[in-house]
Order: structure tokens, then sequence, then C-alpha cells
């Protein structure tokens, strides 16, 4: 395993010390060698949003409702091999168990 190693941060322009455990941790779960340090990184994680995972939130798939036939949103980009419905298609549909997955199987 390589030794500790010092790291100019691109953000402030001061050095830290990226630990060999540090090290072992970011290749194991393949990730790149940090340019920021501690400090900065958790300043700009705060910047976008918390997580770091999404550089903007979701917008959203614009949709036609396959029950009232209205415009919609869902937030995920649909199959086209099954039905789409709105908030509230969708949830009288479950209300009524629209759904007959897994029963009726003999």
């Amino acid at each position: 395993m390589a030794g500790d190693m010092q790291i100019t941060c691109s953000d402030c322009g001061q050095e830290f010390t990226f630990t060999a455990a540090d090290q072992a941790f970011f290749q194991e779960r393949g990730y790149s060698t940090p340019k920021r340090c501690k400090n900065c990184r958790q300043a700009r994680k705060n910047e976008q949003g918390g997580s770091g995972y999404r550089s903007a939130p979701s917008q959203g798939t614009p949709v036609i409702c396959s029950g009232c036939g209205q415009p919609t949103t869902v937030p995920f980009e649909p199959r086209g091999d099954r039905p789409v419905y709105c908030r509230d298609c969708f949830s009288a549909r479950k209300g009524s168990g629209g759904g007959s997955r897994g029963r009726d199987r003999g």
C-alpha cells in the first residue's frame, strides 16, 4: 500500500494529506484522487444541494395520463410498454386494487 500523499487543494490552495487509508477507501470504490481538501469538498457539496450525486434537480418527464388524457409530469422516463398515470388516476387505481400483478395465476 502506498504511503500518505500531500495534495494541494484546487479551491483554497492549502496542502492536505491524502492518507494511505483514504487512498485504499477511494480505490476500493473506484473514486479518483481528490482535488479539494475536506473542507472545500464539504462546502462544494453544500452549494450543490447536499449529496453531490445530482448536478441539477430532476425536472420530470412530461406525459399524457393514460387514465384521464390530461398532461402531467412524472419523475421517471416511461418505458412505453406500460400505461402512465397522473397522481389522481394512479391513486384511484391503487385504491381500487387496479393492479392484478401476482394474483389470479392459478
